[in-house]
């Protein structure tokens, strides 16, 4: 009598962790990018926050940049070069007003995220990503790898930020 309720308990829950992430989760059988073959990494959604920004202008959307623990690390002590195994992850949702909060404020003042637009991936390997900077670049959107003509622009866009070791995000603690 007693499996019943723990069944639908853990049933009911196992439904809601899914429905809530709006995000692949990645696994070591999905595809990688094209060029560089970076997979989703498995629990990057549990990782901690570098930051948090909005771009603006035709993108309009809401990013969170995310990194493991060795890219957290050396956000922390200042270290450039990133070492190997360093990895990043950039989250982006469309930016759209809170008809809800805006509500309660009386007037357009309350935003939040949307449908999320896209997933981007840096993973540091020196040796395996030499000719882009030891980075290798991974863009998702809906769980799949973007084009390769995409991927071939994701380089020369870090480019401007070459003395961070081509990473634009800055650490917010």
């Amino acid at each position: 009598m007693k499996r019943i309720p723990l069944l639908v308990f853990a049933v009911a829950t196992a439904a809601s962790v899914t429905l809530s992430t709006p995000f692949a989760a990645g696994g070591a059988d999905d595809e990688g990018s094209p060029i560089y073959g970076v997979k989703i990494p498995a629990g990057y959604r549990d990782w901690p926050l570098v930051n948090v920004g909005h771009e603006a202008a035709n993108l309009n959307d809401f990013r969170v940049v995310l990194g493991n623990a060795v890219a957290i690390k050396a956000f922390r002590d200042g270290t450039l070069p990133f070492p190997d195994g360093a990895i990043l992850a950039r989250l982006a949702w469309k930016y759209v007003p809170s008809a809800e909060n805006n509500a309660v404020f009386g007037r357009e003042q309350s935003f939040g995220t949307g449908a999320p637009t896209n997933l981007e991936f840096m993973v540091k390997d020196s040796k395996k990503y030499a000719a882009t900077g030891g980075w290798g670049f991974g863009q998702f959107t809906d769980g799949k790898p973007d084009s390769e003509a995409l991927h071939k622009t994701c380089f020369s866009c870090h480019g401007p930020a070459k003395s961070r070791d081509f990473v634009f995000a800055h650490y917010a603690p």
